[in-house]
C-alpha cells in the first residue's frame, strides 16, 4: 500500500510539472511585451501597484525601501484571504519550509527585486534621457509578500520525493521566469501610469506677448493734450490758476438798494404810478380806534361772505412763501409776500389786470422769514432774512434801506418794541436776541442778549405792555422783560414746558395780549392765559390739528385775527384744501374752501386788521386771497 501511494503521488507531481513546462514554452513564444497594463495572475495571486514619489538623483540600487504605510495597509478581508490561500497551498504540499528553503527564498527575492529595477531603469531611460532631479513613481508591490509565499511554495517542490535533478532545475527556472515577467508587466503598467499623469497635468504655457508693429500706425492723440503746437513746437507750461466757486446765494452789497422790479422795466409808467399811489395812500392817517369784539354769530356771517375766484389767485414770487403781510389801507388792497428765494413780491389787487399789479423785488439773498408794514408809516415795509440783514422798503423813495446787518449771524424773526416803530427786537437762529434802534446812525445793534435757548424761531411783543416779549425756542417758550436783560445770560420770567416736540411759533393776542397761541409739531395748538404775567401761565385749551407739513411745505404758524382776538387762523392738511379758524375754546368757527381755486396747502396766512380779507401763501409762490364781495 505504501509503494502504491508513493507511485500515485509521484505521477501527480509529474503531471503538475508538465503543466508548468508547457506554460514556460508558451511564454518563450512571446516576441514583444505590451506596455499596456494587463491584469496578470501569477500562481493564483493578483499584484497591486502603488505610486510614490522617487528621485533618481538620490537613487541607490541597494537602498530600495518601500513605505511602511503602503506595506502595512492591509484590510482585514485581504489578510484573511491571504491566510486562507497560504493554508490551502501548504495543505497541498503537506510540508513546511526548511532553513535551506528559506535561504533559497531570500536569494530569489533579491534576484527578483534587482531584475525588476533593471527593467524599470531601462524603460525610464527610453522615456527620460535626463536624470536630473525628476520625480517619478516607483513601483511598490503589495504582492511581493504574496510572491514570496508563492516562491516558497515553488521551492518547496524540491522536497518532493522522486524528482530528478533535471526536473528540479527546470522547475526553478520556471519560477524565476514567472517572477521576471510579473515584474516586467508591473514596470510597464507603472510607465503607463506616468504617461497618464503627465497628460492630466500638462506644463503651464506662458502667454506670448504680441510683437510690436514696426511700420503700423498708432492711435491718434490730441496735440492739445500733448501740449504741442500744430507746427510741432512744444508750448510753454502755463501756470495753474485758482478757480473760485461762486456762492449760490451771495450776500447783497451793504447799504441801500434801489427798488427795481425784476419782472418788468423800472421805467415803466405803471410802476411809477404804483409807487406814487402807495406813497399817497400811506399818508392818510389811520386811526386805531378801539372796537369791541363782535359776537361770534356776526363774525361767522362776515366770514361766510368771503370768497375766492380766479382773479384773486396768482403766482407772486419764485419758490415757497415764508411770510405774508397785508397793507392796512381801507381803500386799496395790497398783499406782500416774502419768499424762500429772498424775493419780496407786492400785489395790488385793485388793478383790472393781475399781471399789471404784481411787482417782484430782490432785497435779500436768502429766505425772507418775517415781513411787516410799519405801524407808524404804512409806506414802509420791513423785511428780515436768513442772510443776516433787515431792510426797510420805502415807496416814497423807491429804495430798500438797510436797518440792521450782521453777516456772522442768521435772523429768524423780529417785532416792533415801540409804537412808533423806532426800536426793534430781533431773534437769531442761534438763540440770541438783539435790540436795534433805528434812530442811531449805522446798521449795528444796541445790545446783544444771550439766552438759554439754543434756537429762536419767532419773536413777538406784548401789544399793551411792550416791555414783554415772547420767544419760541426748540422745545420751550420763554417770556422776557426788556428792563432786565443781561448781555451774558438773561433769565426768562416765564417758561412754558408743555410742548413735547419742535415749536413753530408763539404769538400774543393782538388787542389785549391776554392769550398766547403756540403751534407745535405734536399736532396740537395750545392756548395759554397770559392776562396776568407771573411765574406761571396756565394752559386753557389744546386743539388737535394736523401740523405735519413734511419737508417740502412751509411749516404752519397759527396767528390771531387782528379784528377778533379770541380766534386763530391756521392752514390745514385736510382734503379738500382749506384754511380754518378756531375759537380759543377749541371750537371750529369757519373753514375757507376754494374748490378749484384752492387746490394746495396755504401754510402762511394773514388777516387784514380792519377788513375781512384773508391772504394765504403756499409753497409754490402763489397767493390766495379770500375777500368780501362788498369791497
Amino acid at each position: 500500500m505504501g509503494s502504491r501511494s508513493a507511485s500515485e503521488e509521484k505521477a501527480g507531481s509529474r503531471q503538475r510539472l508538465q503543466v508548468k513546462v508547457n506554460e514556460y514554452k508558451e511564454n518563450q513564444n512571446i516576441t514583444c511585451v505590451s506596455l499596456r497594463p494587463v491584469q496578470t495572475t501569477v500562481l493564483g495571486k493578483t499584484p497591486k501597484v502603488y505610486l510614490v514619489p522617487f528621485s533618481l538623483s538620490n537613487y541607490k540600487p541597494d537602498q530600495v525601501k518601500h513605505p511602511k504605510s503602503l506595506l502595512n495597509k492591509n484590510f482585514n478581508n485581504e489578510v484573511a484571504c491571504k491566510k486562507c490561500k497560504k493554508t490551502e497551498i501548504r495543505k497541498t504540499c503537506k510540508r513546511t519550509l526548511t532553513p535551506k528553503m528559506e535561504a533559497t527564498s531570500s536569494k530569489t527575492e533579491s534576484t527578483l527585486e534587482k531584475s525588476s529595477l533593471d527593467v524599470y531603469t531601462e524603460s525610464n531611460k527610453q522615456q527620460h534621457k535626463s536624470t536630473s532631479d525628476t520625480v517619478i513613481p516607483s513601483v511598490v508591490m503589495e504582492s511581493i509578500q504574496d510572491l514570496d509565499s508563492d516562491e516558497d511554495t515553488i521551492i518547496g517542490l524540491d522536497e518532493f520525493s522522486g524528482l530528478s535533478p533535471y526536473e528540479r532545475k527546470r522547475l526553478k527556472n520556471i519560477s524565476e521566469n514567472a517572477n521576471f515577467f510579473a515584474s516586467l508587466q508591473l514596470s510597464a503598467s507603472a510607465a503607463r501610469l506616468r504617461e497618464m499623469i503627465k497628460k492630466r497635468h500638462p506644463p503651464e504655457s506662458k502667454r506670448k506677448k504680441p510683437k510690436k508693429r514696426e511700420n503700423g500706425t498708432g492711435c491718434r492723440r490730441s496735440m492739445r493734450l500733448l501740449k504741442v503746437d500744430p507746427s510741432g513746437v512744444s508750448l510753454p507750461a502755463t501756470a495753474t490758476q485758482m478757480t473760485l466757486i461762486a456762492d449760490e446765494n451771495p450776500l447783497l452789497p451793504p447799504g441801500p438798494l434801489e427798488m427795481t422790479p425784476e419782472n418788468r422795466d423800472d421805467d415803466n409808467e405803471l410802476f411809477k404810478g404804483f409807487l406814487q399811489t402807495w406813497a399817497e395812500v400811506s399818508k392818510t392817517s389811520i386811526k386805531n380806534t378801539e372796537k369791541e369784539l363782535s359776537s361770534i354769530k356776526s363774525y361767522k356771517a362776515n366770514l361766510s361772505g368771503m370768497v375766492i375766484n380766479e382773479d384773486t389767485v396768482h403766482k407772486v414770487t419764485k419758490g415757497p412763501i415764508f411770510s405774508v403781510a397785508l397793507h392796512p389801507s381801507e381803500i386799496r388792497t395790497l398783499v406782500a409776500a416774502g419768499a424762500k428765494s429772498g424775493q419780496v413780491g407786492l400785489w395790488d389787487l385793485t388793478h383790472q389786470s393781475k399781471e399789471d399789479g404784481i411787482y417782484v423785488f430782490q432785497p435779500h439773498s436768502q429766505p425772507v422769514s418775517c415781513l411787516y408794514f410799519s405801524p407808524a408809516n404804512p409806506a414802509h415795509i420791513l423785511s428780515l432774512s436768513y442772510d443776516g440783514t433787515l431792510r426797510c422798503g420805502d415807496f416814497s423813495k423807491a429804495v430798500f434801506e438797510e436797518v440792521y446787518r450782521d453777516e456772522g449771524s442768521s435772523f429768524s424773526s423780529f417785532d416792533f418794541l415801540g409804537e412808533d416803530a423806532s426800536t426793534l427786537i430781533v431773534g437769531h437762529w442761534n438763540g440770541n436776541t438783539s435790540l436795534v434802534d433805528r434812530r442811531t446812525p449805522g446798521t449795528s445793534y444796541e445790545k446783544l442778549i444771550s439766552s438759554s435757548l439754543t434756537k429762536i424761531r419767532t419773536v413777538h411783543v406784548h401789544p399793551v405792555h411792550r416791555q414783554y416779549f415772547i420767544t419760541a425756542g426748540l422745545r420751550d417758550i420763554h417770556i422776557y422783560d426788556t428792563r432786565h436783560l443781561n448781555p451774558r445770560r438773561s433769565q426768562p420770567l416765564i417758561t412754558l414746558t408743555e410742548h413735547t416736540k419742535s415749536i413753530a411759533s408763539a404769538y400774543f393776542s393782538p388787542l389785549t395780549g391776554n392769550r398766547v397761541v403756540t403751534t407745535c409739531a405734536d399736532c396740537k395748538l395750545r392756548i395759554f392765559d397770559s392776562s396776568h404775567i407771573s411765574s406761571q401761565i396756565p394752559l386753557l385749551t389744546t386743539i388737535r390739528h394736523n401740523t405735519i407739513t413734511g419737508r417740502w411745505l412751509t411749516r404752519f404758524q397759527a396767528v390771531w385775527d387782528p379784528k377778533q382776538e379770541d380766534c386763530v387762523i391756521v392752514g390745514s392738511m385736510a382734503h379738500p384744501r382749506r384754511v380754518e379758524i378756531f375759537h380759543e375754546t377749541g371750537k371750529q368757527v369757519h373753514s375757507f374752501f376754494g374748490e378749484e381755486c384752492l387746490v394746495s396747502v396755504c401754510s402762511i396766512n394773514a388777516m387784514h386788521p380792519t377788513r375781512y380779507i384773508l391772504a394765504g401763501g403756499n409753497s409754490s409762490g402763489k397767493i390766495h386771497v379770500f375777500m368780501n364781495e362788498s369791497f
